[in-house]
C-alpha cells in the first residue's frame, strides 16, 4: 500500500496550508492563530468533536470509526522558534523575528491530512485523536498537555509522533527501539567577583578568568566521570560579562545545556556541573550562583509500537526506505512527556533534497513539501491497520 491516492488528490492543499502555517509562525503558547486555522479546519473535515484550549493553545480533534474498538493517538506540534528567516522564499516568515525552522508547520499540515482523510473514509474501527500541541520547542507543552490530563479525557492504547528529518533521504522512515532523542537541561550559572580597573587587576577579582576556568573544567565532566559506553554532552553556548575592554565586570553569566539518555548520567552530570563551578568560583574567592534545570527526559520508543510504526512505514514507502535509526540523536524532544504516560513511539521522516541543505534550526531552513503526502498516509495507515474495520 504506497500513499494513499485520496491523500495524495490534496496534495497541493496540504501544501498551501503549510506554507500559510509558515508565513505566520507563532512562539510557544502563543499559537492562537495556527491553533484557531486548524480547529476551523477539523470542524471542516467532519471530525466527531474538537476540542481546543488544552494546554493554552492545544487542539484535539476525535474521529470515531465505523465500529468499536480500541483508540490511538496522533500527535504533530504547531510552534515556531525565535530565529529570523533568511531562506528567501515566497512564503518566508512575515514576522521578524520568528520562523518555523524545525518543520512544526509541515506536521501540522501532514497531521491535517490525515484527519481529512480518515474522516472522509472511517476505514476502521474504534477512534483516532488528533493530538495539535503547543510549545514543543521551549515551553514544555507536552507535559502541560499530559499534566491536564490528555490521556484521562482521551483513553487511548498507544500514542505516535513523527519529525521531518532533513539530515535523511526524502522519502524514508527512520526508527529506533529504546532512547531516539535526549533528556536535556538548561545550565546557567552566575559567577560574581569584584569589579576593577583593567590595567589594575590586583584591586579586583576577575569573573572572566573564573568563568573560563569553569568552561575548561566542564569538559572533563563527561570524559572522566560518564562510562565511557553511555552517553552525555555539556555544552556552554553562551559568556556574558564586561562592558568596557579595560573594564573588569563585577558579573559574569553563562549558559549552555547538557544532554544525557541514561537518569544517572544526568545525575552525574548535575552534580558535576554545580561542584565543579562553586568549588572554582570559591577557590578563586568568588561565588557562583547555578541552575541546572532539567527541561524534557529522554524520548524511548516501546518496542511493540516501534513495530507497528515501521511496519505501517513500510506499507507506505516499501521496505527498502525504512531503516533503522543506527543511534539516537542528542537532540531534545517533549513527545518524550507523552511516551512517558503512554506507550508509543517517534519515527523520523527523510525530508533531504541533497546533503547540502539547511538542517532544522537554521535561518535558511524551509520545510520539504514533497514528503507531505507520505507523513500523512503514514499516519492515516496506522489508524487503518492498528483499528481494522470489523465486519
Amino acid at each position: 500500500m504506497p500513499i494513499i491516492n485520496r491523500i495524495a488528490e490534496f496534495h497541493d492543499d496540504m501544501t498551501a496550508w503549510r506554507r500559510d502555517f509558515h508565513q505566520h509562525p507563532e512562539l510557544n503558547f502563543q499559537e492562537v492563530r495556527t491553533a484557531g486555522i486548524v480547529a476551523d479546519k477539523l470542524r471542516e473535515f467532519g471530525c466527531d468533536e474538537v476540542i481546543t484550549g488544552i494546554a493554552t493553545t492545544g487542539v484535539v480533534g476525535v474521529i470515531r470509526g465505523r465500529g468499536e474498538g480500541g483508540a490511538i493517538g496522533l500527535r504533530a506540534d504547531m510552534d515556531a522558534l525565535p530565529i529570523h528567516e533568511e531562506s528567501g522564499v515566497p512564503h518566508a516568515s512575515l514576522t521578524p523575528g520568528v520562523m518555523h525552522a524545525c518543520g512544526h508547520d509541515g506536521h501540522t499540515a501532514m497531521l491535517l491530512g490525515a484527519a481529512r482523510y480518515l474522516a472522509e473514509t472511517r476505514n476502521f474501527s474504534g477512534t483516532a485523536y488528533m493530538i495539535f500541541q503547543p510549545a514543543e520547542e521551549m515551553g514544555g507543552g507536552g507535559e502541560v498537555m499530559v499534566k491536564e490530563g490528555l490521556f484521562e479525557r482521551f483513553p487511548m492504547d498507544r500514542v505516535f509522533g513523527l519529525h521531518n528529518w532533513p539530515g535523511a533521504p526524502e522519502g524514508t522512515f527512520l526508527w529506533r527501539v529504546g532512547p531516539v532523542m535526549a533528556a536535556v537541561a538548561d545550565i546557567r550559572i552566575t559567577v560574581t567577583g569584584k569589579g576593577a580597573h583593567g590595567a589594575m587587576p590586583h584591586q579586583g577579582n576577575d569573573p572572566i578568568v573564573i568563568a573560563s576556568q569553569i568552561v575548561t573544567a566542564f569538559q572533563s565532566i563527561v570524559a572522566r566521570n560518564v562510562e565511557p559506553v553511555e552517553a552525555g554532552v555539556i555544552t556552554i553556548g553562551k559568556i556574558e560579562g564586561g562592558m568596557a575592554f579595560n573594564v573588569i565586570p563585577e558579573v559574569v553569566n553563562l549558559r549552555g545545556t547538557a544532554r544525557w539518555y541514561s537518569p544517572e548520567v544526568g545525575d552525574i552530570l548535575e552534580n558535576k556541573v554545580r561542584s565543579l563551578a562553586t568549588g572554582i568560583a570559591a577557590a578563586y574567592g568568588a561565588e557562583a550562583e547555578v541552575h541546572f534545570d532539567r527541561m524534557y527526559p529522554a524520548t524511548i520508543n516501546e518496542e511493540t509500537s516501534t513495530g507497528l510504526a515501521a511496519e505501517a512505514a513500510r506499507a507506505v514507502a516499501g521496505e527498502a526506505k525504512v531503516q533503522l535509526l543506527p543511534k539516537p540523536t542528542m537532540g531534545g524532544e517533549d513527545f518524550s512527556f507523552m511516551l512517558n504516560a503512554k506507550d508509543g513511539a517517534y519515527l523520523m521522516l527523510g525530508a533531504g533534497r541533497t546533503p547540502e541543505d539547511p538542517q532544522v534550526h537554521h535561518p535558511r531552513y524551509d520545510f520539504n513539501d514533497a514528503v507531505l503526502p507520505l507523513g500523512a498516509s503514514w499516519w492515516a495507515t496506522m489508524v487503518e491497520r492498528q483499528l481494522p474495520r470489523q465486519g
